[in-house]
């Protein structure tokens, strides 16, 4: 078991090795090359690195890393990736992969922190005297099994009662409902231009998050989704009330799941209308009915609203794995003095 590292703005050059990897784990569509490219291009500052792993001529393992200040190593993890960028063959165990990585990493590293892993995806390992997990987020999926009414049924009355109600009030206004969904590259950049005007027009404004046609955001989500649509493994949601653009939400695809990755609304719509339930009754009815997906996930943090769509909820974690006990002990001896909570917890 062998890891080689090279600087990660040579990606492209090992594109294939890392397509190989991703279609033999049958890994998520956030795994992708389609979708990591695109994030070391926006999101990059050229120090990164790809490690490959060998074991008898056969790629077993892949990442993108960083280093994170004196003898700390993590997985690359701008906020744009709901993941950490780690590959690995479904027959292997965690733990020996770390350990070979940290006798390859340059100079005398200390710890290497593998960041918001799926349990789904990537089981928990056991803790060990050189390895440790924390709790990171709460996500939520939805199981797209049987029918949508049966599914709805399920869901509680209130929720059941308000886009009822809301839904009679818009047809009483005479304002037309539609959802309509986009799958061609070429209409990516217009959809993002549409989905920035939507959220620039929000609060995440005010704090320069919002995503825009000309910022990194937008540089990344048009690249990232027009890769994705070129193979039909992308959708961008959009939901009208009129001619009135209020609801919008962003996905990437595999033979499985869909995935929501953003979701944003007008927020000049009345506080008693809800654009963004509306369009996911619509969607959900559309993806149970199609039945070409096995489920829909969302990979935020779970939130109210999605505990009244779902209570199919798992925790999403971090590892840690260090060079010496000793130093795994020390450092759950200070973050225990710290006032984080757990889900907190990072490389430090």
């Amino acid at each position: 078991m062998k890891w080689r590292l090279t600087p990660a703005s040579e990606f492209g050059a090992h594109a294939n090795a890392w397509n190989a990897l991703h279609a033999q784990c049958q890994a998520s569509p956030m795994l992708a090359y389609e979708f990591v490219a695109p994030l070391l291009t926006e999101f990059g500052s050229g120090v990164e690195l790809l490690a490959h792993c060998e074991d008898g001529g056969r790629t077993i393992a892949m990442a993108v890393i960083t280093p994170q200040g004196k003898g700390r190593w993590a997985s690359f993890q701008p906020a744009q990736a709901p993941i950490g960028l780690w590959l690995q063959a479904h027959d292997l165990a965690l733990a020996p992969l770390l350990e070979t990585l940290m006798g390859a990493l340059p100079g005398v590293p200390l710890v290497f922190g593998l960041t918001q892993c799926d349990p789904d995806l990537l089981p928990r390992p056991a803790p060990s005297s050189q390895l440790r997990t924390m709790d990171y987020i709460d996500t939520a999926k939805i199981t797209l099994r049987g029918s949508f009414d049966d599914y709805w049924n399920a869901r509680g009355k209130n929720l059941r009662s308000n886009l009822k109600k809301q839904r009679a009030k818009l047809e009483k206004d005479g304002v037309a409902l539609r959802m309509q969904v986009s799958r061609s590259a070429q209409d990516v950049a217009a959809a993002v231009a549409d989905y920035g005007r939507l959220e620039s027009a929000g609060w995440k404004a005010g704090g320069g998050t919002a995503v825009s046609a000309d910022n990194d955001q937008g540089r990344y989500y048009r690249a990232m989704l027009e890769g994705f649509c070129r193979r039909d493994a992308g959708s961008i949601y959009r939901y009208w009330f009129d001619q009135q653009l209020v609801a919008m939400d962003l996905c990437i695809e595999d033979a499985q799941q869909i995935i929501v990755l953003k979701t944003t609304y007008d927020e000049s719509v009345p506080k008693s209308l809800s654009p963004t339930l509306l369009m996911r009754e619509e969607a959900c009815r559309s993806l149970f009915d199609s039945g070409r997906f096995a489920r829909l996930e969302f990979y935020g943090k779970v939130m109210e609203w999605h505990t009244r769509w779902t209570d199919e909820v798992r925790t999403l974690y971090h590892v840690n794995y260090y060079r010496w006990p000793a130093l795994g002990r020390l450092h759950a001896l200070w973050q225990s003095r710290r006032s984080r909570t757990p889900k907190e917890d990072h490389v430090s």
